[in-house]
């Protein structure tokens, strides 16, 4: 069954880009990434080697950073890696809290159809295309197109496309490799030679496979660059690129803002009325499936079967959106026929072919446990919005600072649409507001041209918010003393005035 698929992107604000998938209207995978997220996987550098330790296999580069990235020794296929030697290596794994990068001098560039691979010999094709003669196919024109100096992977967008789209995508690789090399030939180490593009990019690259109707982009010159991006992405049959100019921020617009919040809950309700509940643990995923309100139109045996049926799909779906990735284990109602239980474990087989992350359903268990394996892409929706609880030790858990943050600058940026007071006063959590201080208040004010006074309220709850007043800065200032002097615990939080 044909789908419409839609890709919706919010990129108004500067300190976060969120993409979401919406197939036939649901929201069926969200991607977020935020400023302070230093992407830097699939970057390429001209490095400086800065030591080498032959006991542990590795040595230390500099990329121009202040934090040297880390090489293993068996990745320099060979070559002798010497302290002070410069050497153009590509980021695999970014850096975390104590530790830098995770470098190689084994470069790969990705296109839509292909991944170029400078350097390399080898010429293979995506084990998730299942078809063998279009494996024989694409891997006939990998090596009819193979140079002597680079290699060619065939990814899996590539099934079923044309010869002349696949040379296509290969002429721009190799464009690009070649602007590398240039770069490269002429620039000191350390420096940065290549940028992957942004969140949207690398999802209309790497995350949508299939057919796209729609993209949508909330922002004129993200929208300008979106269509000379799909220009260059897409042969044939191209998306539409429409610019989204409502009034209304586009995830309201189109319901993902709710969709983002239902993602986050438990408990998830299916159009009969049957539910699941979803619960994480450190080890696994479990899913529990329960009939809820739904009562069937024939006997119990066909209830339950459309009901497990029906939670098959919505689970296949959940696992997407939340990106949840690792051990699942399901529990259906329990199935007295063996027939009804093939036609569940068949119907797990359907779903899960079009995730792009690999997922293996496993036979039923004697408890009449379902056990799924799904590869983690990412980190999962929940970590990315969502921390441990600070008053209940880490037992619940409440929004991220910067969560709760985006959300008040998105309502913020729509009351300085409404009016043109030169001034706001803002209540919120007072941990919340010191966070904010720290991080985003004075960007705010700069880019939404008003003063911005926030009161930290020891009394709000954690993600609550809301506008005291709005008007002149005397009657702002005014109001804000006022409330600092009969509440001794409210903190008055302010930058100087833009």
């Amino acid at each position: 069954m044909s789908s419409d698929r839609k890709i919706v992107a919010d990129t108004m604000e500067n300190e976060e880009t969120r993409v979401a998938i919406l197939e036939n209207g649901r929201l069926s995978e969200i991607f977020i990434e935020r400023m302070w997220d230093h992407q830097k996987a699939g970057e390429i550098y001209k490095a400086r080697v800065e030591s080498v330790l032959p006991g542990i296999n590795a040595a230390f580069v500099s990329i121009g950073d202040g934090r040297n990235a880390f090489l293993y020794l068996n990745d320099a296929q060979g070559m002798t890696v010497l302290p002070n030697q410069e050497l153009v290596v590509q980021v695999t794994k970014t850096a975390r809290k104590n530790k830098g990068a995770r470098v190689t001098p084994r470069l790969s560039l990705p296109g839509r159809y292909l991944v170029l691979v400078p350097g390399g010999d080898e010429t293979g094709v995506s084990r998730r295309i299942a078809d063998d003669e279009e494996r024989k196919r694409l891997r006939h024109f990998a090596r009819e197109l193979k140079g002597d100096d680079f290699g060619l992977i065939i990814r899996t967008a590539a099934e079923g496309v044309d010869e002349a789209a696949l040379v296509q995508d290969l002429e721009s690789l190799l464009s690009l490799w070649h602007e590398i090399e240039h770069n490269a030939s002429q620039q000191m180490a350390p420096c940065l030679l290549y940028k992957d593009m942004g969140l949207l990019g690398r999802v209309l690259r790497d995350e949508v496979h299939g057919s796209v109707d729609e993209i949508l982009v909330d922002r004129e010159e993200e929208f300008e660059h979106v269509k000379d991006f799909v220009s260059r992405l897409y042969v044939g049959d191209r998306p539409q690129v429409s610019l989204y100019q409502g009034l209304t921020p586009i995830f309201e617009h189109y319901g993902i803002e709710r969709e983002i919040e239902q993602a986050l809950e438990r408990k998830v309700w299916l159009r009969s009325g049957a539910y699941l509940v979803i619960e994480h643990t450190e080890a696994l995923t479990v899913i529990d499936v329960n009939t809820g309100k739904y009562v069937g139109s024939l006997d119990m045996r066909h209830t339950i079967l459309d009901t497990n049926l029906e939670a098959a799909d919505e689970i296949a779906r959940q696992l997407r959106l939340r990106a949840i990735g690792g051990i699942v284990v399901v529990d259906f109602i329990d199935m007295e026929f063996e027939e009804d239980r093939k036609k569940l474990l068949d119907r797990l087989e359907e779903v899960f072919q079009s995730d792009r992350s690999r997922a293996r359903v496993f036979s039923m268990t004697q408890l009449g446990l379902v056990e799924i394996t799904r590869k983690r892409g990412r980190p999962d929706l929940k970590s990315v919005l969502t921390r441990g609880c600070p008053f209940c030790s880490d037992s619940g858990w409440v929004l991220r600072e910067d969560t709760v943050a985006m959300s008040m600058k998105r309502f913020l940026r729509k009351v300085a649409q409404a009016n043109r007071a030169e001034a706001l006063l803002l209540q919120a959590n007072a941990a919340v507001a010191q966070y904010i201080d720290d991080t985003y208040l004075a960007f705010w004010q700069e880019e939404l041209e008003r003063q911005i006074v926030l009161l930290g309220m020891p009394e709000f709850a954690w993600s609550k918010y809301r506008v005291e007043l709005q008007g002149s800065r005397e009657a702002v200032d005014r109001r804000a003393k006022q409330m600092e002097r009969r509440e001794s615990n409210v903190v008055v939080h302010r930058v100087s005035a833009p």
